[in-house]
């Protein structure tokens, strides 16, 4: 009686397990090598630009004072959140974040289409004595971060390392950086991060 080709591959255990290592690799080598020739594996929105040197010090401070613990920026897109929100959260507005901030807890709104929604004048105060404009809030206040002047030291070595990770500084905004910061503060910086937020979808859609 003759053997079927299947037959001998389920009978012959030797070659079953040369053909699942066939299959396995070049099932993968079909999922990684295009990837080896992709500048990114997300594209930009239509508007989306790197954090200038203000910005970014901004977001570094945002950071640092653990803002992120907080505030989610994430939009779900679910009613409840695009009705309170705007416009649910897309992949390509991430791609000069890093690291992300998406956050997966809500003590506090979620910012991530703050930008623009309050003048500078209303962050200002809210971050000093968040009280002043919204009674019930339980944020703490930050009053140091009018005082202390923006860190201009360090910010052409970030933009640099981020240029390697493909943020596409020219050298003269990495040049230029430092003056940017100049007479600048802390708060100027955060809130020149916050106005910036989310706004790129706007400008897009």
């Amino acid at each position: 009686m003759s053997t079927s080709g299947h037959e001998k591959v389920e009978t012959n255990l030797g070659l079953m397990l040369i053909l699942v290592i066939l299959v396995i690799s070049v099932g993968g080598l079909v999922q990684i090598v295009p990837l080896f020739f992709m500048k990114h594996t997300t594209e930009a929105v239509e508007g989306l630009k790197p954090y200038n040197a203000l910005e970014l010090t901004g977001r570094d401070i945002y950071i640092r004072e653990s803002c992120n613990a907080c505030h989610s920026q994430m939009i779900r897109p679910f009613r409840a959140e695009t009705e309170r929100y705007g416009h649910y959260s897309v992949a390509g507005e991430f791609v000069y974040d890093r690291p992300f901030l998406w956050g997966s807890k809500r003590t506090g709104p979620d910012l991530h289409r703050v930008g623009g929604r309050y003048s500078d004048e209303w962050h200002r105060v809210h971050m000093i004595n968040p009280r002043d404009v919204v009674p019930a809030s339980i944020m703490p206040g930050y009053p140091w971060l009018a005082e202390n002047q923006a860190d201009a030291d360090t910010i052409s070595k970030k933009m640099e390392m981020l240029n390697i990770m493909g943020h596409g500084y020219t050298p003269e905004q990495i040049e230029n950086a430092p003056k940017e910061l100049e007479g600048k503060t802390e708060l100027d910086a955060l809130i020149a991060y916050l106005q910036v937020l989310g706004t790129s979808i706007k400008a897009g859609r």
